[in-house]
């Protein structure tokens, strides 16, 4: 069973990164045989979908980009969880994330490739209330449209996903309450992931 994390974020190594590897490293803790896959949309060079069609015919892209090794890795039979990490762009995801989602359009018109895959979603904000929630939700449509089953972070915090804050003085890793949210995404997908996917 594996669960893949992806970071939206343009800068490498970043905040979102260590909020993402928080949560998949809860993951492979909760249920001991999850295998993750960390990507940093940050290393790719990817365009958003151009509406070509290509995909409406077979599982390839007409853009020849960075998306393309993508493709095997969330078109596999043991994916059983996505997890999308993203900071907080005006009130919404990144426009690396913007794109990755849209051009994942090819695995719905495919067959709904995604369907039945345990979706989670980490946002990162400059403040503690800057937008969080509205990108999760926005991120949580994209994965309804593939027909995935969305998840949020689960008890004790239990809301729409991880919600953290990268403006603490000391950096993402005092926050402890964000910090908390992105370990419990981590448990709860991998906890429905591994009851979805026996």
């Amino acid at each position: 069973m594996k669960i893949v994390g992806i970071a939206c974020s343009p800068r490498k190594g970043k905040s979102t990164q260590y909020a993402l590897a928080t949560c998949l490293q809860a993951a492979r803790e909760a249920v001991p045989q999850t295998e993750t896959m960390l990507i940093e949309l940050s290393d790719m060079k990817m365009n958003g979908c151009v509406a070509c069609g290509k995909c409406m015919k077979v599982l390839e892209c007409g853009q020849e980009d960075d998306f393309i090794k993508m493709i095997p890795i969330l078109s596999a039979p043991d994916l059983a969880g996505l997890v999308i990490a993203t900071p907080v762009y005006f009130g919404s995801m990144t426009s690396l994330g913007k794109a990755f989602l849209d051009r994942c359009v090819m695995f719905r018109r495919n067959g709904f490739l995604l369907r039945n895959k345990v979706g989670g979603v980490i946002a990162v904000g400059g403040v503690r209330n800057g937008g969080q929630e509205l990108t999760i939700q926005a991120i949580q449509a994209a994965m309804l449209v593939q027909d995935m089953l969305v998840v949020g972070e689960g008890g004790p915090t239990s809301h729409y996903g991880a919600t953290l804050w990268s403006g603490h003085p000391e950096g993402i890793e005092q926050d402890t309450f964000g910090l908390e949210t992105a370990r419990n995404l981590g448990k709860r997908v991998a906890e429905v992931a591994a009851r979805m996917h026996r």
